[in-house]
């Protein structure tokens, strides 16, 4: 059971890491476009800068150090979010509106695949409280500052995601792009919102993934440097030193060339909704509690935690079913590193 917990935690923080280098350089790309639009540079290259950035990042050495760029972090996503919100209520409401089109898509089978891979991304969505959990079981009393991180978490979540989502698909419809930025600075035509606001927006959301990416890497260093570490050196000693820089740095540059390769955004999030939160944070608790307190089999509360897990586990297939779908028909499409994100 512990290794598997290791491997589903191992999996998401290393989806979510290279769904952040992807992003960011997307945003990127979009200034880029934006300032050269016959420029040079693809996707890949944005990609490559940012990995440069994460790997110089990646060296602060703890998750206690990582605590005033969680504090920004938090403030950029509230700042994005109300410059997003605006920009698409301005778009929305002047003369250059984007036609928009609610309808959904004609085939039944192909609806309920969508509405299965849908399911995982939210479920990636509303699985970031795992990481306050985890933390907050560090230090006692775990319970109290559990609830604390994640009432803030989903008060955030909800609040950002959802506004953003809800405005975007308010003005864009199902043309909505995933980063609402494309949507909002078309390739061909004015920009639909002020260019300074969406210009702030992108670099929000751009310091905002530098914090997302360090934040979900800590598992995966934690892991590692318990293998390469000697804890009877200090943090910087060069005994500690070296194997960390080197085995961040491969961490990083791996995150790096799959982003560059598969740039699937919301089919990376998907799959990792799938396979990797649904079970962490859906099936596993139940499953964990029953084992552990034992609660008779004729108790309400064992048969609530057993139906949860079944209607869980079989959503998560079906999500890991329909996510790696889509990925596969979009790989289909596309070639390696391709200088779009494909959603």
């Amino acid at each position: 059971m512990f290794y598997f917990v290791i491997f589903i935690q191992t999996a998401i923080n290393t989806g979510v890491g290279v769904g952040a280098i992807l992003l960011a350089g997307e945003c990127l790309q979009i200034m880029y476009s934006n300032i050269s639009p016959h420029g040079p540079l693809k996707l890949y290259h944005f990609i490559a800068m940012v990995t440069v950035i994460m790997i110089v990042l990646s060296q602060l050495p703890s998750f206690h150090s990582l605590r005033h760029i969680n504090l920004c972090s938090l403030l950029f996503a509230l700042g994005y979010t109300i410059l997003v919100v605006g920009a698409c209520i301005h778009a929305g409401t002047s003369e250059n509106a984007p036609p928009r089109d609610y309808s959904l898509e004609p085939k039944k089978s192909a609806r309920a695949f969508s509405a299965f891979t849908s399911m995982s991304i939210l479920a990636a969505i509303f699985g970031n409280g795992i990481l306050p959990e985890i933390q907050a079981t560090l230090a006692p009393p775990a319970t109290g500052k559990m609830v604390k991180g994640l009432f803030m978490c989903y008060s955030v979540i909800f609040v950002t995601f959802y506004s953003a989502a809800v405005s975007g698909y308010w003005v864009f419809g199902n043309k909505s792009n995933s980063n609402i930025l494309k949507s909002l600075l078309p390739d061909s035509g004015p920009p639909l919102a002020p260019t300074w606001v969406l210009g702030l927006a992108i670099i929000f959301v751009l310091l905002q993934l530098f914090a997302i990416g360090l934040v979900y890497s800590q598992v995966a260093y934690e892991i590692m440097e318990k293998k390469s570490a000697d804890v009877r050196q200090g943090m910087f000693s060069k005994r500690n030193l070296i194997p960390r820089i080197i085995l961040r740095t491969i961490y990083m540059i791996f995150c790096g060339v799959l982003a560059a390769m598969l740039p699937f955004f919301g089919d990376i999030n998907g799959v990792v909704g799938a396979i990797g939160f649904i079970p962490l944070d859906f099936i596993l608790p139940m499953l964990l509690y029953n084992m552990e307190y034992k609660p008779p089999k004729s108790s309400f509360t064992y048969w609530i935690n057993v139906s949860i897990m079944v209607i869980f586990t079989g959503a998560g297939m079906m999500g890991a079913f329909s996510s790696i779908r889509k990925l596969v028909l979009d790989a289909n499409q596309f070639k390696l590193f391709s200088s779009d994100v494909v959603d």
